[in-house]
């Protein structure tokens, strides 16, 4: 019997689909007893985190699945992940220490900046205090009673100088963390681009 045309190609396709086998396994790891086991079945759940190798049919190793890291190391590794990252975001915002340099100048002059008007009105705060006070002490001497009014204000006042004063303490203190911070990056970027 001679097969033509379609038949032919379907019985040729047959026979190589027959032909196909599938690709086997074997899983290669460390029991228990620390003997190494090479198994088809896989590995047991409990010792798949101790890693093993997936084998192919003539034994090479088609895939490592490595061990799986301790907390410690796993924080370790985050933590390097984390400086690499902020190492790539420190090397796209400064190409060279002297931008560092200029972008803390920047930063510290507007600092500077808002100390000087909170300290021009203290000093504003402080005259006019001592104005109302004098005046406090001009009814006093005239044997008059302070007037409520005036107390008020001084009171008002006392209030502003002390809110400009600690304003002024929180502003020299955000520039000590800006220079710190700064001072920080600086030394990280001069020790990536020597590696660089």
């Amino acid at each position: 019997m001679r097969l033509r045309g379609p038949v032919c190609c379907l019985f040729a396709l047959g026979l190589l689909t027959c032909s196909v086998s599938y690709a086997v396994e074997y899983y290669r790891y460390s029991d228990a007893r620390g003997i190494t086991v090479i198994s088809r079945q896989g590995v047991p759940s409990d010792l798949i985190g101790h890693g093993y190798d997936v084998l192919n049919e003539q034994g090479r190793v088609v895939r490592v699945v490595p061990r799986a890291l301790t907390p410690e190391e796993y924080r370790t590794a985050q933590a390097a992940n984390e400086q690499a990252k902020a190492d790539r975001q420190l090397l796209m915002l400064y190409t060279r220490v002297e931008d560092i340099d200029r972008a803390l100048e920047r930063k510290t002059a507007n600092i500077d900046g808002q100390i000087s008007i909170a300290r021009g009105n203290l000093l504003s705060v402080n005259r006019l205090k001592t104005d109302l006070q004098g005046q406090a002490a001009s009814q006093e001497r005239a044997g008059a009673e302070v007037s409520a009014l005036l107390l008020e204000q001084i009171a008002e006042v006392s209030l502003d100088q002390q809110r400009l004063q600690q304003q002024i303490a929180r502003y020299l203190q955000r520039k000590k963390e800006v220079e710190d911070a700064f001072a920080r990056d600086k030394t990280r970027v001069v020790e990536l681009l020597k590696h660089k």
